[in-house]
């Protein structure tokens, strides 16, 4: 069977579905397609598939998305595949209309993130009814977790039939790569990090719609009364689509409490460093990196947004907040800093919660028992729409 696997920008390939490509090629033809660049030469190489690059820009453009349309359609219609399988909003949108337009059989929409959450007016408008394309042209829709598919629901997008793979996330979580037993290394003294300190932890973009904003404020004046607690950042800012606001840049450049270290392609040495992970973010799919926190036996503070609150317990591993609240927020720091032995408590049993629902490979074994059934489909070509 034919399959290509779509998304918007090489790093989506090669951070979200790391191994699972590889994994998948052992049994099916394989060709992942995003915006080219040396990450999606890495994915070939790594992955040992086909890659083929064309750009798909993730901002709305209507001339560029026209044009990648199209380039998609006579790819798709030159390739003959049985499958296209997407799972960020912009390419899942052109992506499934492409398919539809070259009556590629089986169109799979993953909905990892619903990006209208949170906007409103004219925008909420087009992406909602972005969504509600992507969903119509595709012959199968696959939300990520179980709050993606109650907002499915609740706004209409679609009304076909829904079902997650196995207990959500679109990889799982590689229990032997995120693993205090089987990974050491970590970069207290390398950052200046004293013995006595709590560090809190963030990984993701930084920017306004992960909470970063509030986390900084929250920070700060927590700083104050605790001079040995640190923060770490770990990754990039976007300033052109989803800057800071500018007192947060100003805290950022005085508060000597707040390490930044860029985008790292291994996070495993940053959360070893931490005490506590933070994830402020406004709205998630299935946030991968909350998985490998936990993996790593970190007590998170998460908001009560999809993905997070499936895989926090509120109180067991971690702390669940309401988003866009810096008061709150600051109230969950101070409690997982100031108790010890909440955060001990939380940390035996944070790697257990992560080991029994989110293994890789239990879910690359449900995606391929998927594929599997769908090949015996691949005779029958479903009417378009």
């Amino acid at each position: 069977m034919k399959i290509i696997r779509i998304t918007t920008v090489p790093i989506s390939l090669y951070l979200l579905l790391k191994g699972q490509l590889k994994y998948l090629s052992k049994h099916f033809n394989i060709t992942a397609i995003s915006s080219p660049g040396e990450l999606l030469d890495k994915v070939a190489e790594r992955e040992n598939i086909r890659v083929v690059g064309i750009e798909i820009k993730r901002e709305i453009s209507i001339l560029n998305d026209l044009f990648s349309l199209y380039k998609l359609y006579l790819f798709f219609k030159k390739e003959k595949p049985d499958l296209v399988h997407s799972f960020t909003p912009k390419s899942s949108m052109l992506s499934m209309l492409a398919a539809w337009l070259a009556n590629v059989p089986h169109r799979y929409y993953s909905v990892t993130g619903l990006r209208f959450e949170g906007c409103t007016g004219m925008l909420r408008w087009v992406l909602v009814n972005m969504e509600r394309l992507s969903c119509y042209f595709a012959t199968k829709v696959i939300p990520e977790g179980n709050g993606v598919k109650e907002k499915l629901i609740h706004n209409a997008i679609t009304k076909k039939p829904l079902h997650t793979i196995l207990n959500g996330s679109i990889n799982g979580i590689d229990l032997e790569y995120f693993s205090k037993k089987e990974y050491s290394e970590n970069y207290r003294k390398k950052l200046n990090i004293n013995d006595n300190d709590v560090v809190f932890c963030f990984v993701g973009r930084l920017v306004g719609d992960k909470g970063i904003n509030e986390l900084i404020q929250a920070f700060h004046i927590l700083n104050n009364n605790h001079p040995n607690s640190k923060l770490l950042l770990v990754g990039s800012f976007e300033n052109d689509l989803d800057p800071l606001q500018q007192e947060s840049y100003q805290l950022l450049n005085f508060n000597k409490s707040i390490l930044q270290v860029g985008f790292q392609e291994d996070i495993r040495p940053y959360l070893n460093s931490s005490d506590i992970f933070v994830f402020p973010s406004y709205r998630e799919g299935f946030p991968n990196v909350v998985l490998q926190a936990g993996a790593m036996e970190l007590p998170c503070i998460v908001t009560d947004i999809n993905g997070c609150n499936e895989i926090i317990n509120n109180g067991i591993n971690g702390i669940i907040i309401p988003s866009k609240n810096t008061e709150t927020l600051y109230l969950a720091m101070i409690e997982l800093l100031e108790n010890s032995d909440k955060r001990s408590r939380m940390s035996k049993v944070a790697r257990n919660m992560i080991e029994t629902r989110f293994d890789q490979k239990l879910l690359w074994e449900a995606l391929l028992r998927e594929y599997q059934t769908l090949e015996k489909k691949c005779t029958t070509i479903p009417q378009k729409g």
